[in-house]
C-alpha cells in the first residue's frame, strides 16, 4: 500500500490534468495489485477546509465528495502511536500539523509516502515517493 498526500488527492479527484505519468501509473500499480491506496484520516479535514475556503472547488457538494474520497482510499485513522510520531520529527520536517499527522502515518504503517511537498522529501524522515 502507498500513502498518498493531500494535493495528490486532490489532483486525482478534482485536477487530474496536474498527476503526473509517474504519479498515475504508481497509484494504478498499487490499484491492480489490490493493495489499496491509503490517506491519513487528517486528509479528510484538509479537504473539507480547503472546500469550505473556496481554495479547491470538487465538482460535488462537500459532504458527498468526502464520501466519494473515503469510498476511494483506504482512510487510515489517528493513533496515539500516530500522534506520538508527528511529535517526534526532528526540525527539518515541516510544522504543519497535518503533514506531521501523514508523515507519521506512513512512518508507523511503513508505507511509502506519495507526495511532492519539498518540505517532506528534504526532510529525510518519511520514505518518500513520486
Amino acid at each position: 500500500m502507498i500513502l498518498l498526500d493531500t494535493h495528490i488527492v486532490i489532483w486525482l479527484t478534482i485536477e487530474p490534468r496536474k498527476l503526473s505519468k509517474t504519479m498515475a501509473g504508481m497509484i494504478g500499480a498499487e490499484r491492480a495489485g489490490s493493495r489499496g491506496i491509503g490517506i491519513a484520516g487528517v486528509t479528510l479535514m484538509e479537504l473539507a477546509m480547503l472546500t469550505t475556503q473556496g481554495r479547491i472547488r470538487p465538482a460535488i457538494p462537500l459532504g458527498p465528495y468526502l464520501r466519494r474520497v473515503e469510498d476511494l482510499f483506504v482512510v487510515l485513522p489517528i493513533t496515539g502511536t500516530i500522534a506520538e510520531h508527528a511529535m517526534g520529527f526532528g526540525a527539518g520536517y515541516p510544522k504543519d500539523p497535518a503533514d506531521r499527522i501523514i508523515g507519521a502515518t506512513a512512518r508507523v504503517h511503513g508505507f511509502p509516502l506519495l507526495t511532492r511537498d519539498k518540505g517532506i522529501r528534504h526532510s529525510g524522515e518519511v520514505h518518500c515517493i513520486g
